[in-house]
């Protein structure tokens, strides 16, 4: 009886086939993932705009006395993927994303409303960013 020294050239052909379709799903799904990673990071530096707004509309008494972003007091520092956070009259804040690899970059928009003493955000994207790239609470 003879023994096998190794493998034939059709199962190395079809182990290779097997993992190029594996490896031609997989990378369209890790890559979003990044990107999603990268515009979380956006979000993540919005917070603290989000807790500016937060007190000064406490102090202030109404969503509707914040007027501008220097009533809050809070002052952007650039980060990898975050160009700018912005806070506008009525406490909505804008964050654009920056370097993400994504081929339409996101701009969040966080929109706050008072609901009993407390104070709640919706997420909106508004740049037209693919689905899957967004962070699950700005998906809609």
């Amino acid at each position: 009886m003879k023994k096998q020294q190794g493998f034939t050239l059709i199962e190395l052909m079809i182990v290779i086939a097997i993992l190029g379709i594996l490896i031609a799903i997989a990378l369209p799904a890790y890559q979003d993932y990044t990107i999603r990673t990268k515009n979380a990071e956006c979000i993540n530096v919005a917070a603290a705009a989000k807790l500016a707004v937060s007190e000064t509309a406490q102090d202030r008494g109404s969503l509707g006395a914040i007027t501008s972003q220097a009533i809050t007091g809070y002052s952007f520092a650039a980060s990898s993927y975050c160009a700018s956070v912005t806070i506008a009259a009525g406490g909505e804040i804008t964050a654009t994303t920056q370097a993400t690899g994504a081929g339409t970059l996101a701009v969040f928009k966080l929109t706050p409303s008072s609901n009993t003493g407390r104070i709640d955000w919706a997420c909106t994207e508004s740049a037209g960013a693919k689905k899957s790239q967004l962070p699950a609470e700005c998906r809609k």
